[in-house]
């Protein structure tokens, strides 16, 4: 479970364009679920999730996994809690031109220095879940957006984490592959991960399989 008490993020501040991104927000997120932040851009949906997964401190306030307050951990801690616990998809996906699709899948587990034959297999085995085997050495930049979206979520899962992380995932894609893509996150739920989404996009605030709708305005929490 992860829970934020009267988390804020301030950022510029004591400065003339200080500038309040997240104001107070209290919230409970359950394992196991499918939970979407909302709002306009500008709300604050981003900042949060860069909060709940470890990629930015809040400027007060706790975020605690599990009971164990993360906020006041020491950078060296936080980046393990973060590589361990937490996957990530962004926007653009931010694959690596250049490198294959097998490449991109490893890169998030090379720091934590494992076997690589059997980085290499982990990292085969879920191509062949997300239907990408045939792709594995093929560069990203040659990728459809479907497939590239479902690269970014092998890469996001090759430390098999606890919690998966995307930020306004279905954003570059069209009405098919985001239905697809809804898809996916109800078997990676079944799977037992706890999904944390941003969108302002109804196809997925809507769809039957999200459990839970958040509402930001403002950095602050109105609605969910």
């Amino acid at each position: 479970m992860i829970e934020l008490k009267s988390v804020t993020k301030v950022f510029h501040q004591g400065l003339p364009n200080e500038f309040r991104a997240v104001d107070a927000v209290d919230l409970t997120i359950q394992p196991n679920r499918i939970t979407v932040l909302r709002g306009p851009s500008g709300s604050g949906k981003t900042t949060l999730l860069s909060m709940i997964g470890c990629l930015a401190r809040p400027t007060s306030g706790r975020i605690l996994l599990h009971g164990r307050n993360l906020s006041g951990l020491p950078e060296r801690f936080l980046t393990g809690v973060r590589r361990q616990t937490f996957g990530f998809t962004f926007q653009r996906f931010n694959l690596i031109q250049g490198l294959s699709v097998l490449d991109n899948v490893m890169l998030p587990a090379f720091p934590l220095a494992p076997d690589h034959a059997e980085l290499v297999a982990r990292a085969q085995a879920l191509l062949d879940q997300f239907g990408l085997a045939p792709k594995a050495a093929a560069r990203v930049e040659w990728l459809s957006g479907g497939e590239a979206q479902r690269t970014a979520i092998c890469r996001a899962l090759i430390n098999d984490p606890e919690v998966l992380i995307a930020d306004e995932p279905t954003a570059n894609l069209d009405s098919h592959l985001t239905q697809d893509f809804l898809t996916l996150l109800e078997g990676l739920r079944a799977a037992g991960r706890t999904l944390i989404l941003s969108s302002h996009d109804a196809e997925v605030f809507e769809a039957p399989c999200v459990d839970r709708v958040v509402t930001l305005r403002d950095g602050a929490v109105v609605d969910g």
